[in-house]
């Protein structure tokens, strides 16, 4: 497919009339107002149409759940921009996805259309840029390619794999366990919610239920994991260098409850037998020791 401009793509006819537009939109920043301005749908019309669709393939009813969810994939789409794809090829790909999330969708699942969608227009786009930006086929081996391809016919629900599954598919596509999991979060992220838990009707359907999230975005990623190194290796390896003593005191002081309410300076100072200020001169040594161990891990 032949890169364009994103600003001055054009969107297929057939495509936007299938949709059921009317008129002249043949620029991309026509198309994405027009898609601003329907309707959204509430949570009961929703889940009527989804219903009708379900029950008794009301093709029009699938076409009200589609057009209703255009914004996220726009949303959605601008997010992938800097792989250089045309805006409007991204947009027409995540809409592929939208009508395949549409015709699957169980509205007694128990989530909205808009969270169980984006896995779905998401996975479309992939492709697309995996098809055709040159970049990512270079810097990617054979078996990740064919991994983010067969990630989706794998997966048979929205949770995340279980380490059983995620073991056996990486056995199967003879990849590490780790890049199944690596390729699984990029694939889907997280299934939440985007709705805000409010009674006011105009925000809970508000567009900026459509954003998308930055957790995946690399920088993201990369801070989350030397997170929770810091929090398991590195916390493990500090304490492990500390004597018997200092390493009871700490843990007892900080690690014992997760809302920080700790043992107090008197409390050890009973333990051991000395004075509450010798315990806080030990606690902040042992800190002080922690930190430099730490400083290798930040």
């Amino acid at each position: 497919m032949k890169a364009a401009s994103a600003s001055t793509a054009m969107i297929p006819a057939s495509n936007i009339m299938a949709l059921g537009f009317s008129g002249a939109l043949g620029n991309i920043d026509a198309y994405i107002s027009a898609v601003n301005r329907l309707p959204m749908l509430t949570h009961e019309e929703e889940m009527s149409l989804a219903r009708r669709l379900r029950d008794d393939n009301d093709l029009g009813a699938a076409q009200k759940l589609v057009l209703s969810h255009l914004r996220l994939v726009v949303s959605i789409a601008r997010g992938y921009l800097g792989y250089g794809l045309p805006h409007a090829d991204l947009i027409q790909e995540g809409n592929i996805g939208l009508m395949k999330a549409v015709k699957r969708f169980d509205p007694d699942q128990g989530v909205r259309l808009v969270s169980y969608s984006m896995h779905w227009i998401k996975a479309e786009m992939h492709e697309y840029i995996l098809k055709n930006w040159r970049l990512v086929k270079v810097a990617t081996t054979k078996a990740q390619r064919k991994l983010f391809f067969n990630l989706r016919s794998h997966k048979t629900s929205l949770d995340s794999m279980t380490p059983d599954q995620v073991d056996a598919l990486a056995k199967t596509l003879n990849v590490k366990r780790e890049e199944v999991i690596e390729m699984e979060m990029r694939l889907s992220g997280r299934d939440i919610a985007l709705e805000a838990p409010t009674d006011d009707e105009d925000d809970k359907f508000a567009p900026i239920a459509y954003l998308s999230s930055d957790m995946q975005e690399p920088t993201k990623v990369l801070e989350a994991q030397n997170y929770d190194k810091l929090q398991t290796e590195g916390l493990s390896t500090a304490l492990g260098k500390l004597d018997a003593r200092s390493r009871r005191i700490v843990e007892a002081r900080w690690l014992a409850n997760d809302d920080g309410s700790g043992a107090t300076l008197h409390e050890l100072a009973d333990e051991f037998g000395v004075s509450a200020e010798r315990i806080r001169q030990i606690e902040a040594v042992a800190l002080k020791k922690m930190k430099g161990s730490l400083a290798a891990y930040a």
